[in-house]
């Protein structure tokens, strides 16, 4: 919704927002390009009535602007539907999709693109180091988080139906967002209805070690396919990657004959796979792989992605936006593959629907495996007990309700040579910022 707020200010609109808990990279973002954000959902924020409201789809029907907006008559929109209409139709459309590593890939592809002079538009759902910007209109193609969250309280379609992309990324596809699916069918579904919308002289570029995304291509394409993976992947790739450092701190890229090999700032199999799926796409726009490459060689990563915030009294303190436990665990295996046997002690702020919820339980406690010390902020709504976690990974670790009692801890076992991660998918009342800072 910020990056829409961006677009639509560049496009010379007069734009205010309204939301709960505005917390950093974004609100810095937006106050920056002069538009007003409104703390909470006073309806004296509509008042006098804007032009047109775009609704975000974290907001329901009872929610006092909303019911103002409803009751006042004021046109209003979802934002997928707005973005679709005023922006990607008159564009090449690059959609990047994913339970994992959507933010992160959007990132790269936009990077190579612009490292080939194609100065791409992009909206993406974080804050590209090398753009420090999350959203511009640019020229031709346009690289787009594709979500498969669903629109709005008035439109229950995945976002990314809105998109009509001409080159699609299926990077990997989970179980999550139980709020709103009962299982991994339903999601399957809502990519297969991606699918329908892509057309026959496009590209769809798909991970081929996930078997859920097989079964998504499997239930109909109709446009050509083209997979990327690891060396140990049986099947033909069009698109190879190989990891020369344990870590990931080494890849090669693979394509044909050709091949280059990175060294970079990102960690993991994870990101490997991110920079295959980005190069695969960029290839589509008339980059070659070598343009992709030198892009990648100085790519540098995203805000809240394993960021590195910096080091304090010989500690070194980073800020990761977690929301799955695959993305926790691969996170976690990359930074521990590279820092060897130093201590790593993980702050986790649970604070998805999801993860608040029962459905990972049983694989929290191996995701959080490589970490030696473990601390926990709890909060309301959230339906399961901490030792449960403790017991799976055969440890003790220490949970609290506020952020304050929780720096505490941390604080009285962090030592010099520690690496300290901050996760949470929200703002985690500035933890990490606090701790850096060395604040109470």
């Amino acid at each position: 919704m910020g990056g829409l707020a961006a677009l639509a200010r560049a496009d010379g609109h007069e734009v205010t927002g309204s939301d709960e808990n505005v917390y950093p990279p974004m609100s810095t973002q937006l106050e920056s390009l002069g538009i007003q954000l409104f703390e909470g959902y006073d309806p004296k924020a509509l008042d006098p009535a804007p032009d047109l409201v775009i609704v975000g789809n974290a907001l329901s029907r009872g929610n006092p602007a909303i019911e103002y907006m409803l009751n006042a008559q004021i046109p209003f929109t979802s934002g997928p539907r707005w973005l679709g209409e005023h922006y990607l139709h008159q564009r090449r459309v690059m959609a990047v999709t994913g339970t994992h590593g959507k933010t992160t890939t959007s990132s790269m592809l936009a990077w190579i693109l612009e490292n080939a002079g194609l100065k791409p538009g992009f909206l993406i759902g974080g804050v590209p180091n090398d753009f420090g910007i999350s959203a511009r209109s640019g020229d031709d193609w346009f690289v787009v988080e594709a979500d498969e969250y669903d629109t709005a309280f008035f439109d229950k379609r995945a976002k990314f139906v809105h998109y009509r992309p001409k080159i699609a990324i299926l990077n990997n596809l989970e179980f999550d967002h139980a709020d709103i699916y009962q299982d991994i069918g339903q999601i399957q579904l809502q990519f297969n209805h991606l699918l329908r919308t892509i057309p026959g002289n496009g590209t769809v570029i798909v991970n081929q070690t996930d078997a859920a995304l097989a079964y998504v291509i499997e239930a109909g394409c109709w446009t050509p396919v083209e997979y990327f993976g690891s060396e140990a992947d049986k099947a033909p790739l069009d698109w190879q990657v190989t990891l020369d450092d344990p870590s990931g701190a080494v890849i090669t890229l693979i394509h044909g004959s050709e091949q280059h090999t990175i060294e970079w700032s990102l960690l993991g199999r994870h990101n490997a796979f991110n920079a295959a799926a980005a190069a695969a796409a960029a290839h589509h726009a008339g980059v070659p792989l070598a343009v992709s490459a030198e892009a990648l060689k100085s790519f540098q990563g995203v805000k809240r992605r394993l960021e590195f915030l910096g080091e304090i009294n010989g500690m070194k303190v980073y800020d990761d936006f977690a929301h799955h436990p695959t993305a926790i665990r691969l996170t976690l295996e990359g930074l521990r593959r590279h820092i060897g046997g130093a201590r790593l002690l993980v702050a986790l702020e649970p604070a998805s629907n999801t993860m608040r919820g029962t459905h990972h339980v049983k694989s929290l406690g191996p995701a959080l495996s490589a970490a030696n010390h473990i601390f926990l902020k709890t909060s309301e709504g959230m339906d399961w007990n901490p030792a449960d976690i403790w017991e799976a990974m055969g440890e003790e670790g220490k949970a609290r309700a506020h952020v304050d009692n929780l720096l505490k801890d941390i604080r009285e076992i962090a030592k010099p040579g520690d690496h300290i991660v901050f996760m949470s998918n929200r703002g985690f009342g500035g933890a990490p910022h606090r701790f850096i800072a060395g604040e109470e």
